[in-house]
């Protein structure tokens, strides 16, 4: 695969990805958050058995078993999965789509912050200013106003903290087992089963709501999880991690193109601003450390 074909793949990756928001919106007409979630990750396992079963078995060959170490960490990546999913599924039932695009985008600097609390990794400077930049764009966002948060915001607030965590703790998993699908679909299945199995006792679950709610589980189970989860798998090992984080970052931008296409979502003069800045915010704190260290081998 050349750098282009990377980058368009990447690039058909965000678009899914900012479009399955207006999908998620449309699913709480017929079904609830737990048991949304629940269906669409399932069926996100069953689009990419077969890539982990060729893990599986590479594994295998090569006389490699996971260890109990390995089911744990994927466990713990489906809980985090779980809690991220279900809580920005929540927060989309009382918020705009362009709202929940950009809110669960403040995981990006989020990442970096956790590093440095929970692995004493100290972030690069950029994060800083990133981070009050991204407080600054949420206040704009909301309208100048901090009364004017939504609880819909303030849930796919919480649920950029977990999804946050579980990009923090995805990469040393997947390094580890060298089996980057068999972990994708291991935690599908644990976010999959959780999610349905906690939707039977707290939601009511009925074959009419799944049937209204047919074409978002399709779409997002198929497309977002399935098709688009992969696809970063694959564009990410062609493309220059630069293209990728600019590109990836797209998903905030397309989140607010189909809601004011498809939702009706309109954004006062400030909150557009806040829009602005929080984006520019994320692509700072991908792209400043990288542009130093290529300057620092460049001088090397």
């Amino acid at each position: 695969m050349t750098r282009i074909q990377a980058n368009l793949l990447l690039l058909l990756v965000a678009l899914v990805w900012g479009s399955a928001f207006v999908a998620q919106a449309h699913a709480k007409e017929g079904v609830e958050p737990f048991t949304f979630t629940g269906i669409r990750f399932l069926l996100g396992v069953c689009i990419i058995a077969p890539l982990a079963w060729r893990d599986y078995r590479a594994l295998a060959r090569r006389g490699v078993r996971p260890a109990r170490r390995d089911a744990l960490g994927v466990a713990v990546l489906g809980v985090l999965l779980t809690l991220g999913a279900v809580f920005q599924q929540i927060g989309i039932t009382g918020t705009t789509v362009t709202n929940a695009g950009f809110l669960t985008a403040l995981y990006v600097p989020l990442v970096p912050l956790l590093a440095w609390m929970a692995l004493r990794e100290y972030p690069h400077w950029s994060v800083w200013p990133a981070s009050a930049g991204c407080l600054f764009g949420t206040w704009l966002l909301s309208g100048a106003e901090w009364a004017a948060i939504g609880t819909g915001d303030l849930w796919v607030i919480a649920s950029s903290v977990f999804w946050a965590l579980h990009v923090l703790l995805v990469g040393r998993v997947a390094d580890r087992l060298a089996a980057p699908f068999l972990v994708a679909a291991g935690q599908f299945l644990v976010c999959g089963v959780a999610s349905l199995a906690w939707g039977a006792f707290t939601e009511t679950i009925t074959l009419a709501g799944i049937r209204q709610a047919t074409w978002p589980i399709l779409y997002t189970g198929i497309l977002s999880v399935g098709f688009a989860y992969t696809g970063q798998v694959v564009g990410q090992r062609y493309a220059e991690a630069a293209d990728a984080a600019i590109i990836l970052s797209a998903e905030t931008v397309f989140a607010a193109l189909f809601g004011f296409l498809l939702m009706g979502d309109r954004l006062a003069p400030a909150g557009i601003a806040g829009c602005a800045l929080i984006f520019v915010c994320i692509l700072s704190v991908q792209m400043l450390p990288m542009f130093e260290v290529r300057r620092a081998a460049r001088r090397a």
